[in-house]
């Protein structure tokens, strides 16, 4: 009986505690003090295109523009760059280190064994001409190459050279702007035309979800490109379309850096007569688009000199070359950044896309590192660089513990801890 009154009595005291409890919750949101509801957290719209590390930046415009001749400056190669349409007939690819005074504080401080920046992949695609989706000037091999690509560099001419012959007689860079993005939309029209008719029979007539919902998308896509004469990239895309739209990478999707191609002489000066014209019609046309003057002759010039006289001389002219520009430019056009590894065996840049969590990014070192993921220590380059050493970092309360939630930022130095395996000891990643 005793034990009886006693479960009873505490049953009453928790029903009493209950009881209070929601007096009290009650009480609260009436005077307007309850918490706010915790919001749900938004899934980020996907990025248009491809998902991965490896993406690159296809050079295109009209023949004898400077297409080749910026390759050539911007990879320290020898790509063909002779004096004729089509001359760089398959498209030539290089790897081209990012600038990063980051990554070269970083190299001074540990003075490691192996150092390994980031990289930027560009293809030098031949000259388009007009009618070159409709097969003109091997435009649908071009074409072909432009599709493999994740962002454009759009190089247009604005220099005046008797030696070098321009495929339209003249030049005029608004013209010639015009001609390669309507080449490119004219290739989307087709490719959309072509697709949707074989696919009306099994997403209007069949039973097929799937298909009928790609099929409502590219008909969406469509009005945008053949009706209003838009590119891709201008549309209001959900989740779903750019998932169909990613399937099929359209050629106007693709980000586009346009590159003004000025004589050394006006890129000196910062001074020609089309960089007005130039910018109101990206303006009207691509708008947000970035416009970056540089100069093909300027930048070969450059190249050939020693590194004392290429100082002296930037100096004397009071300019700088636009080749770090473009290349940042064009990595980030991509949606890449990277996080640094860094000790006295190597200091290393890896390649990420934005909004990557830490498990993804240990990934990229070892396939094990995400697997067996613990956590990821982190540090500021700007705090390391202000303190001076790892030591001092932790010491200030800035060497911070982040789990498999925590979303890398670009110039993060990072320490992986993973479990390397069942019944095994945790090990620390340094690589």
């Amino acid at each position: 009986m005793k034990i009886f009154v006693h479960s009873t009595r505490v049953r009453l005291y928790v029903f009493w505690d209950y009881l209070q409890g929601l007096q009290r919750f009650y009480s609260a949101r009436r005077r307007g003090k309850m918490p706010p509801k915790k919001k749900e957290e938004e899934k980020p719209t996907p990025l248009m295109g491809r998902i991965g590390t490896s993406l690159k930046c296809g050079i295109v415009g009209l023949p004898n523009v400077g297409k080749s001749t910026f390759f050539n400056v911007l990879t320290k190669s020898a790509a063909a760059a002779e004096n004729f349409p089509f001359c760089t007939i398959d498209p030539n690819e290089s790897r081209v280190p990012v600038p990063d005074e980051r990554y070269d504080w970083l190299c001074e401080h540990h003075k490691p064994v192996s150092k390994v920046p980031a990289f930027l992949l560009v293809t030098d695609i031949a000259g388009l001409v007009e009618g070159a989706s409709e097969g003109k000037g091997l435009g649908n091999a071009f074409l072909s190459h432009i599709s493999a690509c994740d962002a454009l560099f759009h190089v247009v001419r604005v220099f005046e050279d008797g030696d070098v012959i321009h495929v339209e007689d003249d030049v005029n860079p608004v013209r010639d702007l015009e001609i390669i993005s309507e080449e490119l939309r004219k290739k989307d029209e087709q490719f959309l035309n072509a697709r949707m008719e074989s696919m009306e029979r099994n997403a209007l007539r069949g039973g097929d979800k799937k298909a009928k919902a790609e099929y409502e998308t590219l008909t969406k896509v469509k009005h945008l490109v053949v009706e209003e004469k838009k590119d891709v990239r201008f549309g209001h895309w959900n989740a779903n379309d750019i998932e169909v739209l990613n399937k099929h990478l359209l050629l106007s999707s693709k980000p586009v850096i346009y590159l003004v191609n000025l004589s050394e002489k006006d890129y000196i000066r910062k001074k020609n007569k089309w960089l007005l014209k130039i910018k109101e019609w990206i303006d009207q046309r691509d708008p947000g688009a970035l416009i970056i003057p540089f100069s093909g002759a300027f930048e070969l010039a450059l190249l050939d000199m020693p590194d004392d006289n290429r100082e002296a001389y930037l100096k004397e002219h009071k300019t700088t070359s636009a080749l770090e520009k473009i290349i940042v430019t064009g990595f980030k056009t991509l949606q890449l950044q990277y996080f640094f590894t860094a000790g006295k065996d190597e200091v290393k840049a890896w390649t990420i896309q934005k909004a990557t969590k830490a498990p993804q990014a240990a990934g990229r070192i070892h396939t094990d590192f995400e697997k067996g993921f613990i956590m990821a220590e982190v540090m500021k380059f700007d705090d390391l660089k202000e303190l001076g050493t790892e030591h001092a970092v932790k010491a200030a309360g800035k060497y911070h513990q982040e789990g498999k939630n925590y979303v890398v930022h670009d110039g993060d130095v990072i320490f992986f801890k993973f479990n390397a395996g069942a019944g095994l000891t945790d090990k620390k990643a340094k690589k």
